[in-house]
């Protein structure tokens, strides 16, 4: 299933104020965020389109201004029917992005961890049947069409809390008949390439943009190397991968050498940096015609 990727069809605003077809697309929103269409469905995960992190660290040594501009408003992203959070850290469960994008999108339902979930009620505002919990292992059908297998993150550490919930994780997003798979923020960890093998994603999106003792002693968790995605996509038989995580803070993002290496490297999984103004198709071997039922 090849991975195709065509210039974006105007702005992203305009894009996603359409219906999602039956054909699997994506979207980069920067940093973690992707929108992901297919089979008449729409999922945002991990968006940050604000600047709550600008003014959060404004003077301090980690000063988090935007090196992409957010490619559209949260509130112009239309038809969603999932949005998905991987952890609480803001870059991924922001406030400022989740609520005018909920607002925009009243049928929209929100997973995020079971172990954060306090937070992501207090940054949304959600509660009730619009805020489903999750945890490492579950698998669930949060909306009808989507299907979510949900896996362990080490951002760092495979961090627990009390009752043993994980604080990170991944999924793996069926829909349009096929499966995304978002590791989350994450570093490699015994039996992460099993685990997702096993889920059998035609599609990864892994984080690159690595760590080192400077940003740990700032207390920023790290990410994946560049050679540690393609190492961890070829041990678990991924065909695609999109590297992100990178570009949009810079004390927080890959060198370009290292994104630069993605598109040259051989081996049996084809890894590419992320893009803005791209869309990505994912192609099956037979094409599904576009459902214009939700």
């Amino acid at each position: 299933m090849p991975l195709l990727e065509t210039p974006q069809d105007g702005p992203l605003a305009e894009v996603l104020a359409q219906e999602p077809g039956g054909d699997v697309r994506l979207h980069w929103l920067g940093q973690a965020g992707f929108v992901i269409d297919g089979g008449g469905r729409r999922v945002v995960i991990d968006p940050y389109l604000s600047d709550a992190l600008a003014v959060k660290y404004r003077g301090t040594a980690t000063p988090h201004d935007r090196m992409m501009p957010a490619p559209v408003a949260p509130g112009k992203i239309a038809h969603v029917d999932l949005i998905l959070s991987t952890h609480a850290h803001t870059d991924h469960l922001d406030g400022e992005t989740l609520r005018p994008l909920l607002a925009a999108n009243p049928r929209a339902v929100l997973v995020a961890a079971a172990a954060t979930l306090d937070t992501a009620r207090a940054r949304t505002g959600l509660d009730g049947a619009r805020l489903i919990p999750a945890d490492a292992g579950d698998r669930m059908e949060p909306v009808p069409g989507i299907t979510l297998h949900v896996t362990r993150a080490a951002h760092e550490t495979l961090e627990q809390d009390a009752a043993g919930r994980h604080l990170f994780l991944g999924y793996a997003i069926g829909l349009g008949g096929q499966t995304i798979l978002h590791s989350g923020d994450t570093i490699p960890f015994d039996g992460q390439a099993a685990e997702i093998a096993a889920l059998t994603p035609d599609l990864a999106l892994l984080p690159v943009n690595g760590r080192d003792a400077r940003r740990a002693g700032h207390g920023i968790a790290g990410n994946l190397t560049a050679s540690e995605a393609m190492a961890l996509a070829e041990a678990a038989g991924v065909p695609e991968v999109i590297a992100h995580h990178f570009g949009m803070f810079a004390f927080n993002t890959a060198a370009p050498r290292d994104l630069a290496a993605l598109s040259a490297q051989a081996g049996s999984a084809k890894v590419r940096p992320a893009r803005p103004g791209v869309t990505y198709l994912l192609r099956p071997d037979s094409p599904p015609e576009d459902q214009e039922a939700r």
